[in-house]
């Protein structure tokens, strides 16, 4: 049973960071109807930012802090991504409004292609790591229960709990502030939102900057856990069966279709991996999420879209 609570937790805390993904991805269709595919790009290039910013800033101003250097390179890497989602709006999407999802989808593409190829430039294509000072020392919980105890990562539930206080953040911002309502507004309907006077070119900016700093968040973690490559970007689309287990306009679909899948595919790769030859964990994701497409292709929380013929 200790094993089982320690896959379950593994499968949490992983699921926690293809949630945070899936929000970057969720956020951005909500607001503007496009399907993000240069998300893992964002995720790569916030990373690579957070990465070096962090080594370049105490270079520059001297500073012997690592917390004061990382706060510093953080809140220049959010004013990074804002100037990305500012271009973004500026050069691509204004000149698309109205056209058709498969022009936006490949838009996006090009955009991914492009955002790597900066990264590139600019940071270097070289492994680098991100130490923000998270515990990285394993405890042992549930000791008088379990002989020897549970063991699980501070550093996972730190980032687990990272992870839960930005995604309450994003509840309250789009819930209770005028931003987050013409965000919902925008959402429901483009044009009579913008009958209201609702600004949206400015919407899509805002929408595209809380993108970034969700993906600069979930890079940071990614890259604290494992360093920042450009295989990153990769690794960060499986958050994609996450957004079709969940659904494309829920919020809090992303969040639990993160955990069903983190979970479902380290138990699977546990219990069901020696009896298949293993390597469940990889395709898991994957089948469920035909599953879904092939059974309810809106998710378990999106909603179901009618056209009117």
């Amino acid at each position: 049973m200790a094993f089982f609570l320690e896959t379950l937790f593994g499968g949490l805390m992983t699921g926690m960071l293809y949630s945070l993904v899936a929000l970057g991805f969720v956020l951005i269709f909500k607001a503007s109807g496009v399907f993000n595919f240069a998300q893992g790009a964002m995720v790569l290039i916030a990373a690579l930012s957070m990465a070096r910013f962090s080594e370049w800033i105490p270079q520059w101003l001297g500073l012997e802090s690592l917390w004061l250097a990382n706060i510093l390179a953080f809140i220049v890497s959010g004013l990074f991504m804002w100037l990305i989602a500012v271009v973004i709006e500026r050069w691509v999407l204004r000149y698309l409004v109205n056209q058709e999802g498969t022009t936006l989808l490949m838009a996006t593409i090009g955009i991914s292609y492009f955002l790597d190829g900066m990264g590139q430039i600019i940071f270097g294509s070289s492994v680098y790591s991100i130490d923000v000072g998270m515990p990285k020392d394993p405890v042992f919980i549930f000791n008088s229960i379990f002989e020897g105890g549970v063991l699980i990562s501070l550093e996972d539930l730190t980032a687990a709990g990272v992870s839960a206080l930005l995604v309450a953040v994003l509840a309250v911002f789009f819930q209770y502030t005028s931003v987050g309502r013409a965000l919902r507004a925008v959402a429901d309907d483009h044009q009579a939102a913008q009958s209201i006077g609702i600004p949206l070119n400015r919407i899509w900016v805002v929408v595209w900057t809380v993108a970034g700093v969700v993906a600069l968040v979930a890079g940071v973690i990614w890259g604290s856990k494992f360093g920042v490559q450009f295989t990153l970007s990769t690794a960060a689309l499986r958050a994609l069966p996450v957004v079709i287990l969940g659904g494309l306009t829920s919020i809090p679909g992303a969040i639990i279709g993160g955990l069903i899948i983190g979970v479902g595919e380290k138990i699977s790769e546990v219990y069901l991996g020696p009896f298949v030859g293993g390597g469940i964990e990889i395709w898991f994701a994957y089948v469920l999420a035909l599953v879904f497409l092939l059974f309810r292709p809106q998710g378990l929380f999106g909603e179901k879209i009618i056209d009117r013929v």
